[in-house]
C-alpha cells in the first residue's frame, strides 16, 4: 500500500520547558532519631524521606488506622450508621480492663454508638474500643484481623500482618513505615467526609475526658490528624498529616525514645519538608500538549495530543531549574486513528531523578482516507516531504 511505500515515521521530541519539575531518585538525606522514617507527598506521591521505610516493625496503635479504615468503609456503604449501638461483650472488655493500654472506659455488657467507639479509637487511643467494634464486625477479632490483613492488600499495603484490631503488643503484628503512609493517604482520600474526626481535640465518654494524643494538633499549622502509637518494644511512633495552603505530606515515624523526641522530631521534619521541597502541578487530565501532531492519510492532516491524566510532580525547590519536560511520539501518525487512543507521551527527566512519563492521547477522531486520497497524500508526501 502506498502508506507502507512512502511513510517515512520519525520520532518528534520537543522540548516544552525547563519547569522543573521531577519524581526524586530518592529521598533527600537528612538525619533522624527515628528508626523507621517516611514522608510522602500527598498529591503526587513523591517521597521527600525515608529511613527503613520497608523494615518489618511494631506499629502499635499506629495500627488502629487499619480499624479505623474498614470502619469508616462500613459506614460509607451505609452498612452500619454512626447511631448503631454494638455490645461491649464480656471477652472484649476482659481483653483489656486489666492492662495497662490505653482504653476508652467502656462498661461491661453495655452499649456504645459507632460514632463513640470511633472517637474512642481516633482521640483516645480505646483498645477496648477496637475490639467491640471488631467483633460487631467479624464476629471476633481473630477473625477481623485476619480480614484486616486480606484488606490491606487490596489497598496496597505489601508487607503487613494484623493480629488484633488496636495494636495491642503481639508476635507477627507487624507494619512497614511505608505501608503506614500508605494507608495514611487512603484515609484522607477515600473518607473527606469522616477524616476530620481526627483533628477533634479531646472527647468524654463515661465522665471521662480524653484529649487528642497527637501532639502536632497543638503546635505545628496545618496538623489534622492522623494518629500516635507506643510500646515498650517498638519506642514510640506517629502517622501524621500536615496542609498548608494546596500542598499536604504525610509522615510516619517510629522507634524514638519519649514523648518529647517523636514531637520534636516531627514537628522538626515538617518544617524542613515545606521549606526545601514543592510540588509543581504540570498537566491537567485533558490538557492539549501537542496541538498539530501530523496526520498520515488521514481525513484531517493533524490532531491534537493530550494529557490523559493529572500530572503533579515534587522536587526540592533548589533544583528546579534543571528540570525538562519533552513530548515524545512517532509522527507522522497513520490513520485512522480512535479518540482515546495512546500514540506518545511526556517525559520529564533531569539528573539524579527518576523519569515520570504519562501517556499522550488523541483528542479526536480521524478517519483514514479513501484510496484515492491515500495515493494523492502519497505522490503528494514524495514530492513535497513532510509538512511542514
Amino acid at each position: 500500500m502506498m502508506s507502507q511505500l512512502f511513510h517515512r515515521p520519525v520520532i518528534a521530541a520537543v522540548i516544552l520547558a525547563s519547569l522543573g519539575l521531577s519524581q526524586p531518585a530518592g529521598a533527600q538525606s537528612i538525619e533522624t532519631a527515628a528508626k523507621q522514617a517516611i514522608i510522602t507527598d500527598f498529591a503526587s506521591g513523591a517521597v521527600l524521606l525515608e529511613k527503613n521505610a520497608d523494615e518489618m516493625m511494631v506499629p502499635s496503635s499506629m495500627s488502629k488506622l487499619m480499624t479505623v479504615y474498614m470502619v469508616f468503609d462500613k459506614l460509607k456503604s451505609g452498612a452500619w450508621k454512626p447511631t448503631d449501638l454494638l455490645p461491649v461483650s464480656e471477652a472484649a472488655w476482659k481483653r483489656h480492663y486489666k492492662s495497662e493500654g490505653s482504653l476508652m472506659f467502656l462498661p461491661v455488657n453495655s452499649m456504645a454508638s459507632v460514632d463513640d467507639l470511633l472517637k474512642g479509637v481516633v482521640i483516645q487511643s480505646g483498645n477496648d474500643a477496637c475490639s467491640v467494634l471488631a467483633e460487631a464486625y467479624s464476629g471476633s477479632e481473630e477473625a477481623f484481623a485476619e480480614e484486616e490483613t486480606r484488606r490491606s492488600r487490596q489497598l496496597g499495603l505489601t508487607k503487613s500482618v494484623f493480629k488484633n484490631a488496636s495494636g495491642w503488643p503481639e508476635p507477627d503484628h507487624l507494619m512497614t513505615a511505608r505501608d503506614l503512609a500508605i494507608l495514611s493517604r487512603r484515609l484522607i482520600a477515600d473518607f473527606p467526609e469522616y477524616y476530620k474526626l481526627f483533628s477533634q481535640m479531646e472527647f468524654v465518654f463515661n465522665g471521662i475526658k480524653q484529649g487528642n494524643r497527637n501532639p502536632l494538633l497543638y503546635n505545628t499549622p496545618g496538623a489534622d490528624g492522623l494518629k500516635t502509637g507506643h510500646t515498650a518494644a517498638a519506642g514510640y511512633g506517629l502517622a501524621a498529616s500536615i496542609k498548608r495552603g494546596n500542598r499536604r505530606i504525610v509522615m510516619v515515624l517510629n522507634g524514638m525514645s519519649s514523648m518529647k523526641e517523636r514531637a520534636g522530631e516531627a514537628q522538626r521534619l515538617a518544617e524542613w519538608a515545606f521549606r526545601e521541597w514543592e510540588t509543581y502541578p504540570l498537566f491537567k487530565a485533558g490538557d492539549v500538549v501537542v496541538p498539530d501532531a501530523e496526520v498520515w492519510l488521514g481525513e484531517a492532516e493533524t490532531v491534537p495530543l493530550a494529557a490523559k491524566g493529572n500530572l503533579e510532580v515534587t522536587l526540592p525547590r533548589r533544583v528546579r531549574p534543571e528540570m525538562k519536560v519533552t513530548t515524545v511520539f512517532t509522527g507522522p501518525l497513520p490513520a485512522p486513528i480512535k479518540a482515546g487512543t495512546e500514540l506518545g507521551k511526556i517525559i520529564v527527566t533531569a539528573p539524579g531523578m527518576i523519569t515520570v512519563e504519562l501517556p499522550l492521547v488523541a483528542t479526536a477522531d480521524v478517519q483514514r482516507l479513501g484510496f484515492s486520497g491515500r495515493i494523492s497524500a502519497a505522490i503528494r508526501r514524495t514530492i513535497w516531504g513532510a509538512k511542514k
